[in-house]
């Protein structure tokens, strides 16, 4: 896809990108796609999909308690436990506010581990990388913010959310539908959203506006963006999703490249 050579533009040393389509082919890729990126918050569908694995295989229940007194995984999934952003201290009841909470993935790891007896970084390898062959990928800290990945790891995560081998597709459905519907919230970089919709461990695009997704994205886009200059998306109406990894910070940068750079890709997908 000539539309991914646009990356060289970017204000970043390194930056990597891949498009892969809905039956998990590679569309186009450009630049160092085996180059080992930190994902900061694209580490969280990652934990995310690891939680939904330990729920299938019966190790947590996503209705059990987990965290604050009466918040539960769910809660704790969809940003709606009531934690702090970055400190384990409540600032609210489970299910009022949408909180976007690192501490809230940081208390779901434990909680994991926890239940199945293993670490949470090496259940993470157990349940997802080592099934779906992301050899680079690792967990270096936080379940919130310290992946490390490539671009061809995460090409084959893209591929597994379209179409599912390690979960059921009517759980991959349910964690890309909103939960708890119409609370209001802060996206990170973005500000107030009203609607401030999340899936479990997913956002959904819905009508939030400004975002980092493209203006032409379907209501239905979910994924995850990084304050490390990274960002994976998935479009069911396109039937597709990008993954773009780079070396620099999220900033002004950002804001204005990965817009039009989204909305150039699914334009190219449509063959305009």
């Amino acid at each position: 896809m000539q539309t991914l050579r646009t990356i060289e533009s970017w204000p970043a040393a390194t930056a990597a990108a891949a498009v892969v389509r809905a039956d998990g082919s590679l569309a186009g890729a450009h630049g160092p796609v085996d180059h080992r990126f930190p994902l900061a918050s694209v580490t969280k569908p990652l934990t995310a999909y690891a939680a939904l694995v330990a729920y299938e295989e019966g190790a947590v229940e996503l209705d059990e308690p987990a965290g604050p007194e009466g918040s539960t995984v769910r809660h704790l999934l969809a940003h709606t436990s009531g934690l702090a952003f970055d400190e384990h201290r409540v600032m609210g009841s489970p299910g009022q506010r949408r909180l976007y909470s690192n501490a809230g993935f940081e208390v779901l790891g434990d909680h994991i581990a926890k239940a199945t007896g293993i670490p949470f970084a090496e259940y993470l390898h157990q349940a997802v990388f080592e099934p779906l062959g992301m050899a680079s990928s690792t967990l270096e800290g936080s379940p919130a913010k310290d992946g490390v990945s490539t671009v061809s790891d995460l090409a084959r995560f893209a591929a597994e959310l379209q179409a599912p081998r390690l979960l059921d597709v009517r759980t991959v459905a349910e964690a890309t539908s909103v939960v708890h519907p119409g609370l209001k919230g802060v996206l990170p970089g973005y500000g107030h959203q009203s609607p401030n919709d999340w899936g479990l461990g997913l956002e959904i695009r819905d009508g939030k506006s400004p975002h980092w997704t493209g203006t032409t994205s379907s209501p239905r886009t979910f994924g995850h963006f990084g304050q490390s200059g990274t960002f994976l998306w998935v479009d069911p109406d396109a039937r597709a999703a990008c993954v773009a990894l780079t070396d620099r910070a999220f900033g002004p940068w950002a804001v204005e490249a990965w817009t039009p750079f989204t909305d150039a890709v699914l334009a190219e997908l449509r063959g305009r």
